[in-house]
């Protein structure tokens, strides 16, 4: 079936579609609401209540990032094919196939009371932004308007389970795997008696990983921090008493079935069983305005879909915690929260899919939490779980997951401080307090890279923390695998030298052991590094000893060599040994270009930033440090924050990329945080809502 139409004919229809009453908006009257726009882009938003200041919220996120939040649900609703073409094809065939926005009118339906009122507002803001500037939104992008809660609850699941969850299982091969690092300073090991806490996720540059920051105030509510684009609440924030941050945890609340074929159906129990089919149909726009309908038989193993047959098996995903729909009002509850003991009632309720929580408090306690919904398994270890399992027995059938009181979690530890970089719950602090053999073995890996092994490493003789270190540490540059290795390689090539190898011996011996703008050696010696395997090293590494192994070389004659192979390949790629890491490595954005630090986190580098190569043959960070925030929670708060590419994305912004300056130079901004310095700084104001 075909559609033959003129281009805006095209969009006039499909507005016409998008506003049509079967989509059910909620009309929501907003109160009135100032926003107090920064001068680096940030709202300051004092609703008269929170579902006004939520309204707000939501208007500030159009006034940002306007453009590519309407993408981003349209690609949720499932019909992006339809508006944009069909480069959203497959991605619009998988949020159908797991039922994404039938789950979220369902969802919709579930929330309290309270927060539908709150997804009201929120998409009211949305809406009534749209209609005020028209001029500011794309015009292939307004036929996602009107957007309603069922829109953002689509988002949200599309976002958090299908991409932080299942993403890496469905086999993208060119996905960059989220991360971030965590500190939680106690008061036994602050200089100053206060807690201290370090939120600094590392994300994407771009697309739904994309950050924004606000500040949110309303009575009842005053928090500070950062959210995904698209997201009605704060994710990571603080507030006068407490603060939080996430880090990506090694959760496997996804698994991978193979079912044996037979006649047609799958094997089940020795059961052949029948497969269910649904018929999908997606429109899909063509270049010259042809709406095609694409059919799709979408196969089911249960309620499980298959994503693949192979080999005469069929290959489905299930993913833990998809009926926790009140995630949203969870982290709502966090940011709202005035002590432990309210943040641990929030926490509690278990609906967020994923995420370590890391946590600080004006009383001076710390804690770390490992969340998110981990399937409750009758049988078999992580390796067991995180391959391909056997569809087949019912053995391997799970329906509930583990409840909080079942999950690591540790409080004011005697140790004095909480870290996270992505490791294991069982190295959150230093030394071990936490241990596998008290969990179930599926729970996570036993196991810490090089890039937590940093992170202990730098903080475990210091006893009197300050804001000041933290800030050190968290732009700290340096390679472990350097201070670990460099010294054996150098000694190697002394003793099976090489003319290539003795030339770079030469300029790794005057490397800082950095990656700052200035530092030369860093892209050789990563190079090497990164040639090396797990059967080179002399010891590998040992639980005992978590932060000081792998240690040693256990082949030096193949080292240098591979030391030589790296720098005939750097040599004839830069015509040097020796490149500034800025020269090469740029931070970009907007109309700005700066000096690059930060590397890779497989080198151990806290300041993890990954680049990816520009036109000119640059290479532009385009994942790492992200949204950043320092806390000191004393009877004043003092803090610092950054966001490293900027609070706004849309074309006409002038603060896409405001903020490299500072990332180029290692520092942070002041927030402001109280009306009359906010005022001191202020770009403009506006009063939205009656």
């Amino acid at each position: 079936m075909q559609y033959r139409l003129s281009l805006s004919l095209c969009l006039l229809c499909l507005q016409v579609v998008a506003q049509s009453p079967t989509d059910a908006r909620k009309v929501y009257s907003p109160r009135h609401a100032d926003i107090l726009w920064d001068t680096f882009g940030v709202p300051h938003i004092y609703g008269k209540d929170i579902s006004s200041m939520y309204y707000a919220f939501g208007w500030s996120q159009m006034h940002n990032h306007g453009n590519l939040i309407l993408q981003l649900y349209g690609i949720a609703r499932g019909r992006a094919a339809e508006y944009w073409g069909s480069a959203y094809k497959d991605g619009a065939k998988i949020i159908t196939q797991f039922r994404i926005p039938a789950l979220a009118a369902e969802s919709y339906q579930q929330q309290e009371p309270e927060m539908k009122e709150y997804l009201d507002a929120f998409v009211a803001g949305i809406n009534d932004y749209a209609a005020a500037w028209p001029q500011h939104i794309g015009p292939a992008l307004k036929q996602v308007l009107p957007i309603t809660g069922q829109d953002v609850l689509a988002h949200g699941f599309h976002v958090l389970f299908l991409e932080f969850l299942a993403a890496g299982d469905m086999g993208n091969p060119n996905i960059l795997k989220p991360g971030s690092n965590a500190y939680a300073i106690g008061k036994s090991r602050s200089a100053t008696r206060n807690a201290l806490l370090l939120a600094n996720p590392h994300l994407p540059w771009s697309s739904f990983y994309t950050f924004m920051e606000a500040h949110l105030q309303a009575p009842g509510f005053n928090a500070y921090g950062a959210t995904l684009i698209g997201m009605p609440v704060l994710t990571i924030a603080f507030n006068k008493h407490l603060g939080w941050t996430h880090t990506v945890n090694t959760i496997d609340a996804v698994d991978t079935y193979a079912y044996p074929l037979k006649d047609g159906g799958y094997v089940k129990d020795s059961v052949i069983m029948p497969f269910r089919y649904d018929t999908l149909l997606l429109q899909v726009l063509q270049p010259d305005c042809i709406i095609k309908t694409d059919t799709t038989l979408l196969a089911y193993a249960g309620n499980e879909p298959v994503l693949a047959t192979k080999d005469n098996k069929a290959y489905t995903m299930k993913i833990a915690g998809m009926n926790h729909t009140r995630f949203f009002f969870e982290w709502h509850l966090m940011a709202q929260a005035q002590n432990y003991r309210e943040f641990g009632l929030a926490l509690r309720r278990m609906q967020l899919p994923l995420f370590n929580v890391i946590y600080a408090d004006k009383a001076g306690n710390v804690g770390y939490f490992f969340g998110g919904n981990v399937p409750s398994r009758d049988t078999g270890n992580w390796d067991y779980w995180h391959g391909v399992v056997d569809g087949s027995t019912s053995k391997n059938n799970w329906d509930t997951t583990l409840g909080y009181n079942e999950m690591p979690k540790l409080f004011n530890p005697p140790t004095g401080f909480i870290q996270n970089a992505n490791d294991p719950p069982w190295y959150c602090t230093y030394p071990p307090i936490l241990s596998p053999g008290d969990f179930p073995s599926y729970i996570s890996p036993v196991g810490m890279e090089f890039r937590p092994q940093r992170a202990i490493n730098m903080i475990k003789n210091n006893f009197a923390v300050t804001l000041d270190d933290l800030q050190q540490y968290k732009f700290n540059t340096g390679l472990e695998v350097a201070d670990r290795f460099l010294d054996t390689l150098l000694a190697a090539v002394q003793q099976y030298p090489e003319p290539a190898a003795l030339a770079a011996a030469d300029v790794l011996r005057r490397w800082d052991r950095k990656t700052d703008s200035s530092s030369t050696g860093a892209l050789l010696y990563i190079y090497w590094f990164s040639k090396l395997s797990l059967t080179m090293f002399n010891v590998p590494w040992d639980p005992s000893n978590p932060v000081e192994t792998p240690a040693g070389l256990s082949d030096k004659p193949m080292a240098v060599k591979l030391l030589s192979a790296a720098a005939r390949e750097v040599y004839q790629s830069f015509g040097t040994l020796e490149i500034p890491w800025g020269l090469l490595f740029r931070f970009r954005g907007g109309t700005y270009d700066f000096a690059g630090n930060g590397g890779p986190a497989a080198a151990g580098i806290y300041r993890t930033i990954e680049y990816g190569q520009d036109p000119d043959g640059h290479m532009r960070a385009v994942y790492g440090d992200s949204y950043m925030a320092l806390v000191e929670f004393g009877r004043k708060i003092k803090a610092r924050v950054l966001l490293s590419y900027g609070n706004a994305s849309q074309p006409d912004s002038k603060h896409i990329g405001d903020q490299l300056y500072l990332m180029s130079q290692k520092k942070m901004r002041t927030p402001w945080l109280e009306k009359q310095e906010i005022l001191q700084h202020l770009e403009k104001r506006e009063t939205v809502g009656h």
